[in-house]
């Protein structure tokens, strides 16, 4: 389906419901009942919510369920170049993503159905998911919330095999309030009486409002450092619980925090009874991983010509004070070049926070806008953020300008390009036309 498509879709769907975010489960019941309760007819499915990690863990869980022989759908969003990446069906590589002509018959389709009823164009997109996954008989549904979780569009699901809540930091105040214990209430509005529960590395004050919930809805839980354990050592880890003992070595993901959450996938499938994974495919999974955007290292392509023949273009896509915290710790073992941000927010986002973990780390920021978007954060607010903290910054027009202006600085020079999924999408559509 072409991006003139999807616009088109939108652009009818606007106007039925003005805010393109509401969150609220009433439009979506409305829709999916006149479509037959598609989401009914799905089987295994393994709800995620959480602030960050949500779709890194998705990957995890996707590549070692298809290690073992199973098939696997997922739901994710933001897209990063594609809108087809969303849809997954039956795997995990970028052959999976949905064809244009099934996605352009489930939106229509959903469109038709709803007959100018009030719906947001997320709410329109869960249910053709929805619709599609109905159809494909597959052993799995790798289900990943849009934002929070208790009133959010895919949490209309009744009893998923089990719900996983990855770490909750502070993001999207506007819609979840402003204290981590707000937020991790809302997220934990995926739990489900008598369900099963795998809970990531949280802060005890998210810890402790989870456990309430869990208690509350009477769970059978696993939980970070209770249940299941992990010790990193100098080329693998240990991963300990009831169930299993692994000798596993570190994933295809790169971070310190990767080890975490390939863990609570790993967790996630231990909870599961029916579910059979050796540790050969343990290690397979962890190490086919691909998570586009996050911590990646980019091959040489377009956007090597704008930069010295030794320098490093590193993307990735968080943009919130956590996941800088991630990303920061990782870098910091990357001490062989100086390290440049090309940074770019948008403008819900809080600059400062982002940029406090790489004071004494980052040699420069050169800031830029978001391409093809109005609500990115301004470049100068960017820099000040950056000034004020001790960050050496400037401000540039573009993404090629910035990497350009990377060859004038003395030394070895590492790039990483941060701040938002928006820009990552933009990189990845630049550097090689899809996300993966």
């Amino acid at each position: 389906m072409s991006p003139y498509e999807i616009k088109s879709v939108q652009e009818r769907i606007l106007p039925l419901y003005p805010r393109s975010m509401d969150l609220s489960l009433d439009r979506i019941i409305c829709l999916l009942e006149k479509l037959g309760n598609p989401q009914k007819k799905i089987k295994n499915i393994i709800h995620i919510a959480g602030t960050n990690g949500k779709g890194s863990v998705l990957a995890y869980l996707s590549s070692i369920l298809l290690s073992s022989g199973y098939t696997v759908d997922s739901y994710t969003s933001p897209h990063l170049v594609h809108f087809n990446e969303r849809i997954k069906i039956g795997g995990n590589n970028y052959d999976s993503y949905i064809d244009d002509g099934s996605l352009a018959d489930i939106l229509h389709e959903c469109e038709r159905v709803n007959d100018g009823a009030p719906i947001t164009i997320f709410e329109l997109i869960t249910a053709a998911a929805f619709l599609k996954y109905s159809t494909t008989n597959s052993d799995f549904l790798l289900l990943e919330t849009g934002l929070g979780g208790r009133l959010d569009a895919t949490n209309i699901i009744e009893n998923p095999l089990v719900s996983v809540i990855t770490p909750i930091g502070i993001d999207h105040q506007q819609f979840l309030g402003n204290k981590v214990q707000d937020i991790a209430r809302e997220k934990a509005g995926i739990i489900k009486k008598n369900g099963k529960t795998v809970l990531g590395k949280q802060e005890s004050l998210v810890l402790s409002v989870l456990k309430e919930y869990i208690q509350l809805l009477n769970n059978k839980s696993q939980i970070w450092n209770e249940d299941y354990n992990v010790i990193p050592q100098d080329k693998n880890f240990i991963y300990e619980d009831s169930r299993y003992q692994l000798k596993l070595s570190f994933p295809n993901l790169i971070g310190k925090h990767q080890i975490e959450n390939a863990a609570t996938s790993i967790a996630t499938l231990s909870s599961i009874d029916d579910v059979k994974i050796s540790n050969k495919d343990f290690e397979i999974g962890l190490s086919n991983v691909l998570w586009p955007g996050r911590l990646e290292k980019l091959e040489v392509g377009p956007l090597s010509k704008y930069v010295s023949s030794d320098t490093e273009i590193w993307l990735d896509g968080g943009h919130n004070e956590h996941a800088a915290m991630a990303i920061a710790d990782t870098m910091k073992d990357y001490k062989d070049k100086k390290l440049i941000l090309i940074m770019a927010m948008m403008n819900t986002k809080d600059s400062k926070k982002f940029l406090n973990p790489f004071v004494n780390l980052a040699g420069h920021v050169i800031a830029i806008k978001i391409p093809n978007s109005e609500n990115f954060l301004s470049p100068n607010e960017i820099k000040q953020s950056a000034e004020t903290q001790g960050i050496l910054a400037i401000t540039k027009n573009d993404l090629y300008e910035a990497l350009e202006h990377t060859k004038s600085l003395n030394g070895k020079i590492r790039i990483l390009i941060c701040g938002s999924l928006y820009l990552a999408g933009y990189v990845l559509e630049k550097h090689r036309g899809r996300a993966i």
